[in-house]
C-alpha cells in the first residue's frame, strides 16, 4: 500500500507484520531517497528475523522470566530470549509476525487490525488492535495512531520498529548524524540487559542529548552501560510528558539535510543504533547493512514494566481504550 502526498513524500506498508517497507523523502535539493532499512520481497521478511519497520507488540522488549502477576494471577509467559528465559517483543510469533487485516486504504491513510486470541504466547485476553498510518498532504510526517480493546485483564506495550537512516545512505554509519532528545532520565541495564527499575540522570553520562551532538561523540566511551550494547539500545523517560504538541527528540543528517522530529504521546523512547548490524544483512539495493548504519526510535512503555512498580502501568482492562500516537516528521 503508497501512501504520497503533494510534497514529494511517499511511504510503502504492507499488512505483514504492519510494516513501512519505504520512506522516501527529499534532501535539500530536492532529491528523493529511501531512508529506512527493508528488504525487496515479502519472503525475505518472512525468513530473517529482523524488525525492519514493523510493528512489535504484545510488548516491546523485555518481559523479565516470561512472567507477570496480575489481579492476584500469576501469567506464565512463552520465553524466546535464548537461554535466559526472558520473553522479548511479545514472543514468536509476535505482531510483527502476523498478516494484519486491511481494513481501509487509499493515497493518504492505511488502516489495518489485528486479533490477538486470549494465551498468544501466555497474554491473557483477546485484543483488538487498530494501526492507522497516515501522511499529512501539507506536511512530509508520518503519523501512527494505535487503539487496542481487550475483553480480560492485560498488559500491552506497542511500539514502532523502523530502522532510519535519514542520509538516504546505508552504505554509511549514522554516528555523524546530530541527535537531540528531551530527556533528564534513562532506565538502566544490569550487566546481562535486564532493566534493573530504577531512573538514573543523563546528566555526565554519555546518553546526555539534551544539548544536540553527533551519534558517535559518545557512542563508544567507557561506560559500563554502553558495554553491555555495544552502543545505544536504552530507554530514554522523555520530559514531553505524553505531551505529542512537543518534539520528544530529532535527528539531522548535515549531508543530505534531512532532519526528522519525533512527537509522542508515550512516556519514554527507545533508541537502538543498530549495534547488531554486521554486514551479514542484505537489504534493499543489494546492500549489506553495515554496522550502527541505522537508527530506530521505538516510542513505547518501558521494558518489564508488569514487575516494576516504579515504571507508568501498561495495565489494559476490558471498558478501556487503549490509544497510543506517534509522528515521524521529515524537514
Amino acid at each position: 500500500f503508497t501512501l504520497s502526498n503533494k510534497q514529494g513524500m511517499e511511504v510503502c506498508i504492507t499488512n505483514y507484520g504492519a510494516r513501512v517497507v519505504s520512506i522516501l523523502v527529499p534532501d535539500r535539493n530536492g532529491k528523493r531517497e529511501d531512508v529506512v532499512c527493508g528488504f525487496s520481497t515479502i519472503t525475505e521478511y518472512m525468513e530473517q528475523r529482523q524488525n525492519f519497520g514493523s510493528t512489535v507488540g504484545r510488548y516491546i522488549g523485555r518481559i523479565l522470566n516470561a512472567r507477570f502477576t496480575l489481579d492476584g494471577v500469576e501469567y506464565k509467559l512463552v520465553p524466546n530470549n535464548g537461554k535466559s528465559g526472558h520473553i522479548s517483543h511479545g514472543g514468536n510469533p509476535g505482531f510483527a509476525d502476523r498478516i494484519w487485516k486491511v481494513e481501509q486504504a487509499d493515497t493518504h491513510r492505511v488502516r489495518l487490525s489485528y486479533l490477538s486470541p486470549d494465551g498468544e504466547n501466555g497474554f491473557p485476553g483477546n485484543l483488538k488492535v487498530t494501526l492507522v498510518y497516515s501522511l499529512g498532504e501539507d506536511d512530509n510526517a508520518l503519523d501512527l495512531t494505535y487503539e487496542a480493546t481487550t475483553d480480560a485483564p492485560t498488559v500491552l506495550n506497542l511500539s514502532h520498529h523502523s530502522f532510519f537512516n535519514i542520509s538516504g545512505n546505508f552504505t554509511k554509519s549514522v554516528e555523524d548524524q546530530q541527535l537531540w532528545v528531551d530527556a533528564d532520565r534513562f532506565t538502566p541495564y544490569d550487566d546481562k540487559k535486564c532493566v534493573t527499575g530504577e531512573y538514573l540522570p543523563v546528566a555526565g553520562t554519555p546518553l546526555d542529548f539534551r544539548m544536540p551532538h553527533t551519534i558517535g561523540e559518545c557512542i563508544d566511551a567507557d561506560h559500563p552501560q554502553l558495554k553491555v550494547v555495544n552502543g545505544y539500545d536504552h530507554t530514554w523517560e522523555l520530559n514531553t510528558k505524553g505531551d505529542d504538541t512537543r518534539p520528544a527528540a530529532w535527528v539531522y543528517d548535515p549531508a543530505s539535510g534531512r532532519k526528522m522530529e519525533i512527537f509522542t504521546t508515550e512516556p519514554g523512547m527507545q533508541i537502538y543504533t543498530g549495534n547488531g548490524l554486521k554486514g551479514k544483512m542484505t537489504g534493499k539495493g543489494g546492500i549489506a547493512y553495515p554496522f550502527r548504519s541505522a537508527v530506530c526510535f521505538e516510542t513505547m512503555h518501558f521494558q518489564d514494566s508488569p514487575n516494576q512498580p516504579g515504571f507508568p502501568s501498561t495495565v489494559l482492562r476490558p471498558g478501556e481504550v487503549f490509544r497510543s500516537h506517534t509522528v515521524y516528521k521529515f524537514e
